[in-house]
């Protein structure tokens, strides 16, 4: 099965991309700018056709929230006109295609996991944007997998973990919110799991269980919660650490508003696919731990070459 992941240098593309390595039968391509660009609807429909993919992973998104309050034009060109144009090529293509949205279309008032049939309410031009995203993606095309996912994390590019990893090697104490709960999501553990859907529609030629599904990592914490895992794990394997400090979010005030619940119930996909990600703190571990490595390997070849 040849699949092609829209976001070239993004987490999940990858991520894919890693994993596919040691996958037989399975060829992951990544595309991006300028080859494909969301914002240059043009571009879309060539790029993919060329590429010819069996299955398509939309991966591509803006995802600067804050920035998104400034930009809403772009936000919306990309996430909801760009991610429409990946849907529509690939219905002309004959193919399903797995799209990822975010946590961030619901407003996070609920008093629980957020479950697929949850009615979406965004509360910021990010999560809206994505909410367009969505309804265009599933207007498009039928055979569609909407897979919502949260805090988002991994070996690649920057994150959460590698920010935390960043400033512990600067400072002694880092404030981080401490009353918005939501789901670690290793960008790896996203990937095995698309890699086990692709298998599921590849072999199935019946397959119908399309439909919009919640992905997220096991378990759930505060965002000073999941830093401080990052930190003592990080201490545990010789890298940087320092104090975590708990603040609110009326303390750490930013443009876009952040769902104080973020969590998502995966219980629809686990049922489904039978698939189900290691806890958040295992995957932490270990994505903390390859960093961590990777420092320490930079830091030792920077001083043999002095």
């Amino acid at each position: 099965m040849r699949i092609v992941v829209t976001g070239r240098e993004g987490q999940v593309a990858r991520s894919l991309l890693k994993l596919a390595q040691a996958r037989a039968g399975v060829e992951v391509i990544a595309i991006g700018r300028p080859q494909l660009d969301l914002a240059r609807p043009e571009t879309v429909a060539e790029a993919l056709a060329a590429s010819r993919p069996d299955l398509v992973v939309s991966a591509a998104a803006y995802t600067a929230v804050d920035q998104a309050e400034d930009e809403p034009e772009a936000a919306f060109a990309v996430n909801a006109v760009g991610a429409g144009k990946v849907a529509e090529a690939t219905a002309r293509l004959g193919i399903p295609i797995i799209h990822l949205s975010t946590d961030y279309v619901f407003d996070g008032t609920a008093g629980r996991a957020y479950v697929e049939t949850d009615p979406p309410a965004p509360c910021s031009v990010y999560g809206a944007s994505k909410l367009a995203g969505e309804q265009a993606v599933a207007v498009s095309n039928p055979r569609h997998l909407i897979l919502r996912t949260a805090w988002v994390y991994s070996p690649f590019g920057k994150n959460f973990v590698e920010t935390m990893l960043r400033l512990a090697a600067e400072r002694d104490e880092i404030a981080v919110v401490a009353d918005q709960w939501g789901n670690p999501t290793s960008a790896l553990d996203i990937a095995d799991a698309i890699l086990c859907v692709a298998a599921r529609i590849g072999s199935d030629k019946d397959f119908g269980a399309f439909g919009t599904y919640h992905l997220a990592g096991t378990g759930e914490t505060t965002w000073s919660g999941f830093a401080r895992h990052i930190l003592d794990t990080s201490q545990a394997f010789g890298g940087p650490w320092a104090r975590v400090r708990d603040i609110a979010t009326m303390d750490y005030p930013t443009k876009a508003r952040r769902p104080a619940n973020s969590r998502l119930s995966t219980a629809r996909f686990t049922a489904t696919f039978g698939w189900n990600g290691p806890n958040w703190r295992e995957s932490t571990e270990g994505v903390v731990r390859r960093l961590v490595e990777e420092n320490m390997h930079a830091g030792s070849s920077g001083e043999a070459d002095r």
